[in-house]
């Protein structure tokens, strides 16, 4: 049987937050620097469901104008600037191109789509759309000679799950109390809090805490915690939709995306990956299951393959997929009949049955408006909480960590981490500083060659790093590190992701 924990002398906490994905580690970070006491529950590794499963992107969403979504639009074409500030390391500007098809959406349709996109959000670094002539120049070499026309315009480019761990960094540092691999098993009101059970997932141990509220943004499972764990016995408007996504050997060598209409009326991205790759998605399609095994089906990839073949030379095939995700987007159920035409805007219920123990669940929502999502979920909160030591926004300006550098500084930080470092190679040196920005030191420590970073792993992986994950962002097993804090997992053998786990073991078993 666990061991139950208790810990009558516990404080209670302002606020509670169930869930450890960007909405949820948004919401502790924006809370923390506000002053509220914060205690955050993730049941695996923080981003392991939705928020590590998106297509990379802190986009306005040009699609969502066909649906009339000028708020969410505006609003999430504001952020891109303002998050590439706070994060120019793992955030930076692409541009992308659509190439006009003939036989779907019009030209004119297009460029008003692309005016609005331009003039919506307050752009200012940013370049502006233009249009291309396909049968010149590198972007158009890839395509099939039946595209000649099309537009490019400026989005951004985002490390989802960095995002998160950073989120969760900052709230930590701030005075949050972040745990990982800890299941919220149950939560009841009691004399005007909530008392929460919290389950190892290790150990199988229980503890109890207090707190005067509870935010659930328990993602794919918003309405299990709702109903199963908080007892509220009330109907979720939940649509589960699943995106599905394929990387592929490069396809190109330019470093544009592409962003193509497909026949059945959705669109689809074509992203230059993680230098030798190239990654394809997404995928809308209803979903009914279990979201923590949700996999890229045959049939999806086929439709990503087919999808691309209409557009690129050379066909893209099942053969060359070498690594398919998938996630669970929890979006809010406003009735639409078709999966993509679902709202991507976020929605925020509030319970206040008991003033004096608020519950907050959150719907929906995209990475690209998080923090505005954040600071409307405290905004809810505060009538039920303490005083805040800060009332005004500051999430935009001030930076995560490894962010306290200018956007167009990149080079320049490449450039001193090289001459502090000289025994790295470029590329390497490209990869830590666009992982860790400025914090690339607290890493790389003291050392003067390959040799002080310690045993290597594969993929220029080191121990130096490992043990900086470990201490610092939450990593408990290689799947944490190889997919989640990197991507290095397409470039490391299924043996030496072994050896890196059984290394990571007796780092636990030591500690222990």
């Amino acid at each position: 049987m666990p061991q139950e924990i208790t810990d009558e002398t516990q404080s209670i906490f302002d606020i509670a937050v169930i869930g450890g994905g960007i909405n949820g580690c948004g919401i502790a970070r924006d809370a923390a620097g506000r002053g509220w006491s914060v205690f955050l529950a993730e049941k695996g590794d923080l981003a392991s469901a939705t928020s590590s499963a998106s297509t990379k992107l802190i986009h306005g969403g040009l699609r969502y104008l066909e649906y009339y979504e000028f708020r969410l639009v505006r609003e999430a074409l504001m952020e891109r600037e303002t998050l590439w500030g706070i994060a120019p390391h793992i955030i930076w500007p692409l541009r992308f191109v659509l190439p006009h098809h003939k036989g779907l959406r019009p030209a004119w349709l297009l460029r008003l789509g692309l005016f609005l996109y331009d003039h919506l959000g307050g752009r200012k670094l940013l370049p502006p759309t233009r249009s291309l002539d396909l049968t010149q120049g590198a972007v158009g070499e890839p395509l099939k000679d039946e595209y000649t026309r099309g537009f490019e315009y400026s989005d951004c480019w985002v490390e989802d799950s960095r995002l998160v761990v950073l989120n969760a960094r900052d709230a930590a540092d701030r005075g949050a109390v972040i745990a990982t691999r800890t299941a919220c098993i149950r939560g009841e009101r009691e004399n005007g809090c909530w008392v929460l059970t919290l389950r190892d997932e290790e150990t199988g141990d229980l503890r109890t805490i207090k707190a005067r509220s509870v935010v659930n943004a328990a993602g794919p499972w918003v309405a299990e915690v709702l109903n199963g764990v908080l007892h509220k016995n009330t109907s979720a408007s939940v649509r589960h939709v699943k995106g599905s996504h394929i990387v592929v050997p490069k396809l190109y060598a330019h470093d544009r995306c592409y962003i193509f209409q497909n026949a059945d009326g959705r669109i689809f991205f074509s992203i230059p990956y993680e230098q030798d790759f190239t990654l394809i998605g997404t995928t809308d399609l209803d979903f009914k299951g279990d979201a923590s095994t949700v996999s890229a089906s045959p049939e999806e990839i086929s439709y990503l393959c087919k999808a691309a073949s209409d557009y690129f030379k050379v066909p893209v095939s099942e053969d060359s997929v070498v690594w398919t995700y998938s996630g669970v987007r929890p979006l809010y159920d406003d009735g639409a009949s078709k999966a993509q035409a679902a709202t991507r805007d976020y929605v925020l219920k509030l319970d206040e049955s008991d003033p004096h123990a608020a519950l907050l669940s959150v719907y929906g929502g995209k990475i690209t408006t998080y923090r505005r999502l954040a600071e409307s979920a405290l905004a809810q909160l505060a009538p039920h909480l303490p005083a805040p030591h800060r009332t005004t926004s500051w999430t935009g300006t001030e930076p995560l960590p490894g962010g306290d550098f200018p956007v167009q500084g990149f080079d320049e930080l490449m450039s001193r981490t090289l001459a502090r470092y000289p025994f790295l190679a470029p590329a390497l040196a490209r990869r830590l500083v666009r992982a860790y920005g400025t914090r690339v030191t607290a890493v790389l420590g003291a050392a003067t060659s390959m040799s002080d970073l310690g045993r290597m792993f594969g993929a220029d992986l080191s121990e130096a790093e490992v043990r900086y994950l470990v201490a610092n962002e939450w990593a408990r097993t290689a799947a944490d590190i190889v997919w989640r804090r990197s991507k290095l997992g397409l470039r490391l053998s299924g043996s030496e992701i072994a050896d890196l786990d059984q290394y990571l073991a007796g780092l636990r078993q030591a500690a222990a």
